[in-house]
């Protein structure tokens, strides 16, 4: 079954309104801070969270909220991560509570998300502000999904925003994608919010087992910096109108989880590629290997090691430092069969054979790490498995950004 993309994000899928707006959460800021995603139906609902054990409110609220697999809406705002402040809690509630009084909704059918400083009280002044506001703008026009895309970035410097379509039973099925997310990023998802949207006929069970499966094999394999954030969710809303047959086994859902998985995997590798201050996207494969998870192991330690990252942002081909990354990930490999390569759009070189680094023309070498994606390809040389994680540069500007990020 082929799989399209398409334009129009969290509104591509019929029934679906969205819109941003900006409502003064940070004073002075004219940046759209808060956004809303609603379905003119009830949906079938599934999130997945942050591993950190300091969850921010709006997580433990929408873990709490999803417990009946069903929302209508959601409503997020940025400037601000609504976490281990005084009034976090009560602030998570009651914007759930405002916003399901302003569309005339249950409460129990309204998520949250929050993205932003930690440790200081929301706005909820500039929230109720701002709640009349988004609701008039909302559309099901590609504009409204742009504008909930741009109202939850925080340091991102790129709207990611997707959409893909597939047939079922001579209809059209689509799924629909906003996405945040630029520092504090490491597998089990980053600093991220991502609001996916579907006319798709599903179950929540279905649903959720099919996004955890997604999300394991795209968020989770990307790494900004090795920080977990407190505010990670990933909340996808079925409301099936696209008037299919009902998918209830995996089966039936091949090809919906197909086309997430595409959907997913770019959002993910946007994410990874506008890391905070990042020059290069890092693709690394780990080819060759007797199991998926310990591939995963080796190439998350890999986009994980700080002296990769830098070696890549001076487009320095040090593969030492890939082969030290492997040999701490505590995954058992052996080193003297392994090959290392680099690639890009500029061309290929074989850097390392066996364990033992291979004489290699620096200029090329130099030429292929200067590409914004650059590809370390890791051959093990002991099975068929093979598993693909993303990551970026570590440059002179993380720091900056993130060196007065509070103040």
């Amino acid at each position: 079954m082929e799989i399209k993309w398409t334009e129009g994000g969290v509104c591509a899928p019929k029934g679906f309104r969205a819109a941003g707006v900006n409502c003064g959460i940070k004073k002075g800021s004219v940046k759209k801070d808060l956004a809303l995603i609603v379905s003119d139906t009830e949906c079938s609902a599934a999130g997945l969270f942050t591993k950190n054990r300091v969850k921010a409110a709006p997580v433990k609220l929408d873990i709490s909220t999803l417990k009946n697999g069903k929302a209508m809406a959601v409503l997020a705002n940025s400037g601000n991560a609504n976490a281990c402040a005084p009034k976090s809690d009560e602030n998570a509630a009651l914007m759930q509570k405002l916003c399901a009084e302003a569309l005339g909704i249950d409460p129990s059918l309204v998520l949250v998300g929050s993205t932003g400083v930690i440790g200081m009280d929301l706005n909820m002044e500039a929230v109720e502000k701002g709640l009349p506001l988004v609701k008039e703008a909302l559309s099901s026009s590609a504009e409204g999904s742009d504008s909930a895309a741009r109202a939850i970035m925080t340091t991102d410097t790129k709207k990611k925003e997707l959409a893909v379509c597939f047939e079922k039973d001579g209809k059209t099925v689509t799924i629909g994608g906003i996405s945040k997310g630029s520092g504090m990023i490491h597998p089990n998802m980053g600093t991220m919010l991502c609001y996916l949207t579907t006319d798709a006929c599903i179950g929540s069970d279905l649903l959720k087992k099919t996004l955890k499966e997604v999300c394991d094999q795209t968020f989770n394999r990307i790494s900004v910096d090795g920080d977990t954030s407190t505010n990670d969710s990933l909340i996808i809303l079925a409301n099936g109108a696209s008037k299919t047959a009902e998918m209830k086994t995996d089966e039936d859902a091949a090809v919906f989880k197909a086309a997430l998985l595409q959907l997913c995997t770019e959002l993910a590798r946007r994410m990874a590629a506008d890391g905070e201050g990042a020059k290069h996207l890092i693709t690394c494969t780990v080819n060759g290997c007797e199991s998926e998870e310990k591939a995963e192991i080796l190439s998350k330690s890999v986009i994980g090691s700080s002296l990769t990252k830098a070696a890549v942002f001076g487009c320095d081909a040090n593969w030492g430092r890939i082969l030290c990354a492997m040999g701490y990930s505590g995954a058992d490999f052996d080193p003297e069969k392994t090959d290392i390569a680099f690639a890009s759009e500029a061309g290929s070189i074989a850097v390392c054979q066996n364990g033992r680094g291979l004489p290699f023309d620096e200029d090329l070498a130099l030429k292929i790490l200067k590409e914004e994606e650059v590809e370390i390809n890791i051959d093990l040389h002991e099975g068929n498995a093979s598993v693909t994680c993303w990551g970026c540069d570590l440059t002179y500007d993380y720091v900056k950004i993130n060196g007065d990020y509070r103040t």
